[in-house]
């Protein structure tokens, strides 16, 4: 029976009660509501509001519940409302009287909001330990390639050439940018809202540091109606999620192109790809396509708390329990892509010769005659110009730029020299690199050197 209803003559429809339950949802935070119960029960002792012999009773009590839980001995169903009141009830069955003492000075509101806030915490520590561990994967498949060619794009066009180590080396970078960004998340979720109660506080004499101490937390939400009524952690670490699940989504776009025969750059070990139930022939990077897919879900996660929220007045409105579906959403896929993703680039072999000659004297190499033009002092806008002549003579005539004679280059511009077909090789393109953080070899290396210091 619900610890409210007291004052009602019917018991809950079967259908509400059904519609109602959160508890297949929120069951998955039990463990975070036992601690919050915990803290504040031993509070409640602290300041002599339940003696000490309840409280040992209380906390003792719980620590069995949470172990027959976790090993899935003790279990509840949809009848059971939400994983709070199903913990209480529990207590209360096997300590009586005494068990109805923990929920003083609290309601469901601060501790459902305690209980999100401490999932939170956790969850930032595993994705941070995830993602660490996909950056040393990343880090070690660049070593390997620090002298690997490919032909980097824009707007899915060749563009320049690069060093493929430092394609990946970019990964990092944006993956620890999320780092950064869960970090930032944990200083606000770190606060306990917990002796907040429904909304206005409580007349009780509790120690809300206390008990926020307790549970390791930096501090207190100092307004009860905004500790109760907010869920902007929620959403911003939902929102972590999604720009963690779009950055794995460019990736697995990337590891379906370079797998393509059209690339013929990467290959996938048999055990992370898929054949067709048509088509002989057909390799499939579904895994990575999955991934791709997969970060709508975590997308939705985010419209859906934000729908959520959008129009409640404060404090504590029943539409925010869905919050918790959108929050364990986001969590659940997020880490499962990314451990599904170290496994599929764990399984990848990379073609180290793909490129290089085959990027030697062509188009990619334009911007190097532009170059070459400014040291000899012609406007960059001028060059740019001499060179595009350039390119579109060696495309009516279906040559590489290395394939152009000299003197069709002299036509063009009289500051064109016999040195130029130096510049016109992969190898030059990246030796030649001087800028802080470009793809050259020396660049490269010290950032594998920044990288390898950091993460190894």
């Amino acid at each position: 029976m619900p610890t409210w209803n007291s004052r009602f003559k019917k018991g809950l429809d079967e259908q509400a009660l059904n519609f109602s339950s959160s508890i297949e949802i929120d069951g998955r935070l039990f463990n975070e509501d036992i601690t919050g119960s915990i803290a504040h029960v031993k509070m409640l002792v602290k300041q002599k509001i339940v003696s000490s012999a309840e409280g040992s009773k209380i906390v003792k009590t719980l620590e069995s519940i949470r172990k027959e839980i976790s090993l899935g001995k003790l279990k509840y169903n949809w009848r059971n409302e939400d994983i709070h009141s199903f913990i209480e009830e529990e207590l209360t069955k096997r300590i009586g009287t005494t068990g109805k003492k923990l929920h003083t000075a609290r309601s469901r509101n601060d501790q459902v909001a305690l209980d999100e806030r401490l999932y939170i915490k956790n969850e930032i520590l595993s994705l941070k330990k995830i993602i660490t561990g996909l950056q040393k994967l990343l880090l070690k498949i660049a070593i390997k390639h620090k002298e690997t060619i490919i032909p980097g794009y824009t707007h899915l066009q060749r563009a320049q050439p690069i060093l493929f180590a430092h394609h990946l080396l970019a990964y990092i970078s944006i993956f620890d940018r999320d780092i950064d960004r869960l970090n930032d998340c944990l200083k606000r979720a770190d606060k306990s809202p917990l002796g907040a109660a429904a909304l206005s506080g409580t007349t009780l004499p509790i120690d809300r540091n206390y008990s926020a101490k307790l549970l390791g937390m930096k501090g207190i939400i100092e307004n009860s109606l905004d500790a109760v009524s907010s869920r902007d952690v929620v959403i911003e670490f939902i929102s972590i999620c999604s720009v963690v699940m779009m950055n794995l989504s460019r990736l697995s776009e990337e590891l379906a192109l370079w797998s393509s025969h059209e690339f013929s750059f990467a290959q996938i070990d048999d055990s992370f790809a898929t054949g067709s139930s048509l088509m002989p022939q057909k390799k499939n990077p579904d895994i990575a396509e999955l991934v791709r897919g997969k970060t709508g879900r975590v997308f939705g996660a985010l419209i859906g708390i934000l729908t959520v929220m959008k129009s409640l007045p404060l404090a504590y409105n029943r539409d925010m329990q869905e919050d918790k579906f959108h929050l364990i959403e986001a969590v659940d896929t997020t880490k499962e892509c990314l451990q599904v993703t170290a496994g599929l680039l764990s399984h990848t072999k990379f073609n180290k010769d793909r490129f290089e000659k085959e990027l030697d004297g062509s188009l990619l190499l334009s911007t190097e005659l532009v170059d070459y033009l400014v040291r000899k002092k012609i406007p960059f806008r001028e060059a740019h110009n001499i060179v595009g002549k350039l390119v579109a003579l060696a495309i009516s005539k279906k040559k590489k730029l290395n394939d152009i004679t000299l003197n069709d280059y002299k036509k063009i511009s009289h500051e064109f020299e016999k040195d130029l077909y130096k510049y016109l090789t992969v190898k030059s393109s990246i030796i030649n690199k001087i800028s802080k953080g470009s793809t050259s070899f020396k660049e490269v290396e010290n950032q594998v050197k920044f990288w390898t210091k950091k993460l190894l």
